[in-house]
C-alpha cells in the first residue's frame, strides 16, 4: 500500500508542475505567457526530477503506466502490482490538476477559448492524423521506457528493477530531451496517467467556457505510449 501512495503522490507532483506550467503559459491572467516552448519543457523535466526523486526509494518511480507495462512485460516488475500502480498514477494525476485548477482558478475564469483551457489538462496535436500522432506517441515513449531501462541499471542483473532517487536527474533529462526532440507533434503525453487523468479532471470540474474533452482523441495518448512501452520491453528482451 506505500508503493501505490507513493506512486499517487509522486505522478500528483509531477502534474501538478507540469501543468502548472502549461496553465501559467497559456490561461488569460498570468505571469508566464512568454515561456513558450523551451520553458514547457525544461518544465516537465524538472516536474518528472521531483516526482521521481520523492517517490523512487519507496515505489521505484514508474509515474506512468506505460513504465509500468513496459518493466513488467520485461519480468523487471511484478503484474500483480501493476493495475495497483495504474490507478494510482491515473489519480494522483488526477489530484495534480485539480490542484492546478485551484491554483489558477481565476485565470481559469478569466480565459474564454476553450482549446486553452483544454490545453493546460491534456495533449492535443499540432496536426490531427490519429494514426500518425499514435506513431509519434509510441515513438517517444519508446524512447522513454528503453531508456529506463538501462538508466536503473536494467542489464546488470535478473531481478526486478526500479528507479532510485539517484536516477532522478537522468530521468529528468531524458523527458526534456523528448520534450525539445519529439514533443511537437502531439505535445508528447508519453504517460497514458498524464493525459487521461487531467482529462477527467476537465470534464468534472465546473469551468467557464470549458468546451468538450475531446474524447475522440483521448485514446491516442493511451494507446501510442502502450505500444511504444511494449516494443522497448521487447527489444530489452532481445539484448539481453
Amino acid at each position: 500500500m506505500t508503493a501505490y501512495i507513493f506512486e499517487f503522490i509522486g505522478t500528483g507532483m509531477l502534474i501538478l508542475i507540469g501543468n502548472g506550467v502549461v496553465a501559467n503559459l497559456v490561461l488569460k491572467g498570468t505571469k508566464g505567457s512568454d515561456s513558450g516552448w523551451v520553458g514547457i519543457s525544461l518544465a516537465w523535466g524538472i516536474a518528472v526530477f521531483i516526482g521521481v526523486f520523492i517517490s523512487a526509494d519507496v515505489s521505484g518511480a514508474h509515474l506512468n503506466p506505460a513504465v509500468t507495462i513496459g518493466l513488467a512485460t520485461a519480468g523487471k516488475f511484478s503484474w500483480s502490482m501493476a493495475p495497483g500502480y495504474i490507478v494510482s498514477q491515473i489519480l494522483g494525476a488526477m489530484m495534480g490538476n485539480l490542484l492546478v485548477w485551484l491554483a489558477y482558478k481565476k485565470q481559469y475564469d478569466a480565459t474564454e477559448d476553450a482549446s486553452t483551457i483544454l490545453a493546460s489538462f491534456s495533449t492535443a496535436p499540432a496536426i490531427r492524423s490519429l494514426g500518425w500522432n499514435t506513431v509519434t506517441e509510441a515513438i517517444g515513449t519508446f524512447a522513454l521506457v528503453f531508456g529506463v531501462f538501462y538508466i536503473a541499471g536494467g542489464a546488470m542483473a535478473d531481478e526486478p528493477i526500479s528507479l532510485g532517487s539517484l536516477d532522478a536527474l537522468p530521468v529528468a533529462l531524458l523527458v526534456m530531451g523528448i520534450g525539445f526532440g519529439l514533443g511537437g507533434p502531439t505535445g508528447y503525453a508519453i504517460n497514458p496517467a498524464r493525459d487521461f487523468g487531467p482529462r477527467i479532471m476537465h470534464a468534472l470540474l465546473p469551468i467557464k467556457n470549458k468546451g468538450k474533452s475531446d474524447w475522440t482523441y483521448a485514446w491516442v495518448p493511451v494507446i501510442g505510449p502502450i505500444i511504444g512501452a511494449l516494443l522497448a520491453a521487447f527489444v530489452f528482451i532481445l539484448l539481453n
